[in-house]
């Protein structure tokens, strides 16, 4: 079975404001940049050896720039990182870069699958972001040893699609910037950093 130790990026500006991501990007904050230190030097404890370890991120730029200070801290080649786009957190369409607390009230709340991300008239839908991580995650070899950088939302969908949880289930988890989860087995385990 494969190892995979999955990351979500550091606090960003817009984290801190309230403002919804999507696709669109924001630098790390300094909580953000600690964040990612932290997140690497729990990946060195977990990890030991490097060798064999590959980093697989989303091409989003918080997420790039959290790969980066990660892998230093981690003992991980930054420059033989890849990045996968069906990693990327789902994509709001026109919510992007809207406060949440601007939002209507029919497009606030819910959870699971009626979660207020996947409400965006013309945003990405569960199904497809679930497809998309799926993909991804069908092409991960069975020797693999992973360290993933990704995104709150697609984070939950990938630890669901893992534990085989049904995707209301999933989408109740949480997407801590505070703890990374090792993935193995059919099994999540959280690691504080």
């Amino acid at each position: 079975m494969p190892t995979i130790i999955l990351v979500r990026h550091g606090e960003t500006v817009f984290n801190r404001e309230g403002r919804i991501q999507g696709h669109l990007d924001s630098p790390l904050t300094i909580k953000g940049t600690e964040q990612a230190c932290r997140a690497g030097l729990a990946i060195r404890r977990l990890i030991g050896d490097a060798r064999g370890w590959r980093v697989v991120s989303s091409p989003l730029g918080r997420c790039a720039q959290t790969t980066g200070i990660l892998c230093e801290m981690a003992g991980l080649d930054a420059a033989a990182a890849t990045f996968d786009h069906r990693l990327k957190e789902v994509d709001t369409g026109s919510l992007s870069g809207r406060l949440k607390a601007e939002l209507p009230p029919e497009l606030t709340g819910g959870s699971g699958l009626g979660h207020w991300v996947f409400r965006s008239p013309d945003g990405e839908s569960h199904a497809a972001v679930s497809a998309r991580l799926a993909a991804w995650l069908a092409g991960v070899a069975p020797d693999d040893k992973l360290v993933v950088v990704s995104h709150g939302i697609a984070g939950r969908i990938l630890r669901g699609l893992v534990l085989d949880q049904p995707p209301d289930a999933a989408m109740g988890g949480d997407s801590p910037q505070d703890a990374v989860f090792v993935l193995s087995h059919g099994r999540v385990e959280r690691v504080a950093c």
